[in-house]
């Protein structure tokens, strides 16, 4: 095993703990959430799941993703003008600005979560959770090089 191989294998671990995490809390523990606790425990329970998922993410996942994967960017000679030509580079820009966008929902989720404001604070979930599947799409559509 290489050293890269091991950064690549950083990479795809944390983003399958990460988007894993969340598919995990919307698909299993929202639905028992919902049809085991009353109204005040399932926020308490949620609000601290919430809170603990997000100190994962900006103590983890987040610092992991974005340092091997420049890591792996700076290995095959990526480069700002690349980002645009076809193939490799599109794929790429395009997988990026989808993360980044996915942050912002990330983050606008927590926001709302806190100004108790749960219809936009499910929709940034929902759109997180979308977008991470996303990001995924375009990790596997990456051309191998």
């Amino acid at each position: 095993m290489t050293w890269w191989a091991l950064i690549r294998f950083l990479h795809v671990t944390s983003a399958a703990l990460w988007v894993g995490g969340q598919l995990t809390i919307s698909l299993v523990v929202l639905p028992l959430a919902r049809d085991t606790l009353d109204t005040g425990q399932r926020g308490r329970v949620l609000r601290a799941i919430g809170r603990r998922f997000g100190q994962f993410t900006g103590a983890f996942f987040l610092p992991v993703q974005i340092t091997t994967g420049i890591a792996m960017a700076w290995h095959k000679g990526v480069t700002w003008e690349s980002l645009y030509y076809p193939g490799y580079g599109r794929v790429l820009a395009a997988k990026l600005l989808l993360f980044v966008a996915v942050m912002v929902a990330a983050m606008l989720h927590g926001w709302a979560n806190g100004r108790g404001r749960p219809a936009f604070a499910r929709a940034m979930a929902v759109t997180s959770l979308v977008g991470s599947l996303g990001v995924v799409l375009l990790a596997t559509a990456l051309p191998a090089t």
